[in-house]
């Protein structure tokens, strides 16, 4: 599903009012629930308005999508972003498992991180997302190494890590693999370029990640954008 809205602030606080119904319905069901989420300047209004919904909050489990490779107190931490918008609040009570880990490699810390993720409540009751101009979805850029496996499906991997040019830090990102075993997937985004590389990957186009997301068939994809 696709819904366009005027204003950035009312596709933010559709978003949430969305999330907050998906984490309702997996809350009926069993006693805890995992939301995934993604970091840079798009949610952030998200984050404020989810932040003050009606939530069992003390049942949810934050997942970051992805972060840097940064201590949570760094400024470009995904990490800092989530505990400052989103976890205030009645939020505040809800779980977060962090990355980063000081003095272990990123690479071991993804393995323990794999296995730290498999003990969350499962599947993700929502994954919110966004995209970048360059069409890459959590970490998954298009000129990382190891883009393939981060995209796919059947991979066994549900974190790995990630080096792009994009970013003066290494990356740590979930998998297409493990994002999609979400009751649904929000992805929000703005502005009118992000827009025209969004109908060029639904259209198909493999030059971009989040085409893989848009085609996999798992997990709805319900799409937020203003312009």
């Amino acid at each position: 599903m696709e819904y366009e809205f005027e204003t950035r602030e009312e596709a933010s606080v559709a978003a949430a009012a969305r999330i907050r119904e998906a984490l309702a319905h997996r809350l009926e069901n069993q006693k805890a629930a995992t939301l995934v989420v993604s970091g840079g300047t798009t949610p952030a209004r998200c984050f404020q308005e989810l932040a003050h919904l009606d939530v069992e909050w003390d049942r949810v489990n934050v997942l970051a999508s992805d972060d840097r490779w940064v201590p949570a107190d760094h400024e470009d931490s995904n990490e800092k972003l989530i505990r400052s918008k989103l976890l205030v609040n009645g939020a505040s009570i809800a779980g977060l498992l962090p990355f980063f880990k000081a003095d272990t490699p990123i690479e071991v810390r993804c393995e323990e991180l794999d296995q730290e993720i498999r003990f969350m409540p499962f599947p993700f009751a929502c994954s919110l997302l966004g995209m970048g101009a360059d069409g890459h979805f959590a970490s998954l850029f298009p000129d990382a190494e190891n883009l393939g496996e981060g995209l796919d499906l059947e991979s066994q991997k549900l974190c790995m890590p990630v080096q792009t040019e994009a970013s003066p830090y290494p990356r740590v990102s979930l998998t297409l693999a493990a994002l999609s075993r979400s009751d649904e997937i929000v992805l929000l985004f703005f502005g009118e370029e992000k827009r025209r590389i969004f109908e060029k990957a639904k259209a198909g186009n493999a030059r971009y990640p989040v085409t893989r997301l848009l085609r996999q068939k798992r997990a709805p994809v319900h799409v937020f954008w203003a312009p």
